[in-house]
């Protein structure tokens, strides 16, 4: 059984498709497909049906990465299909246990814990922001918590 891991922010059309595009790279390029389903998020459903914003498409393309990603809204069920739920910054994480159903099985983490410095850790929402930098930072940071969080994973260092 692959393992499952959903990536979400508010909107899901900046932070979270850059890491989900990311991570999907790094299983891929390692070899994992079979062992790994990435897929994203957003909290809200206002960009629902949306392609990314072009500054996160561009990024990507910049790193020589593919992103595939349309924006949908966090399910009820998705607590429970996906072994893992990473939010981008601390108040994803509060509207997520929020949002959680009794009995959901998803370890329901930050991305930024993973390998990032303790004043990075929280990866802030780059959409009223002017220009490529903010979304490269978050294409370096996403690149590092990806990598640390799939070597814990395979480890299964991740209570």
């Amino acid at each position: 059984m692959p393992q499952n891991v959903l990536i979400v922010c508010v909107g899901n059309i900046c932070r979270s498709p850059i890491a989900e595009a990311v991570m999907r790279d790094m299983i891929t390029r390692a070899g994992l497909q079979a062992d790994w389903h990435v897929d994203s998020a957003a909290i809200e459903g206002w960009h629902s049906g949306s392609r990314p914003d072009e500054r996160a498409l561009r990024v990507l393309a910049e790193h020589n990465i593919e992103c595939s990603s349309v924006a949908r809204q966090l399910q009820p069920e998705d607590f429970q299909r996906f072994d893992y739920i990473l939010a981008m910054d601390r108040s994803n994480v509060a509207s997520l246990k929020h949002l959680a159903p009794k009995g959901g099985r998803a370890k329901l983490l930050m991305l930024g814990d993973f390998g990032l410095k303790p004043d990075e850790r929280s990866i802030e929402d780059p959409y009223y922001l002017m220009g490529m930098a903010p979304f490269e930072k978050i294409y370096e940071q996403c690149t590092i918590a990806c990598e640390n969080f799939l070597k814990q994973a395979q480890l299964n260092q991740i209570w």
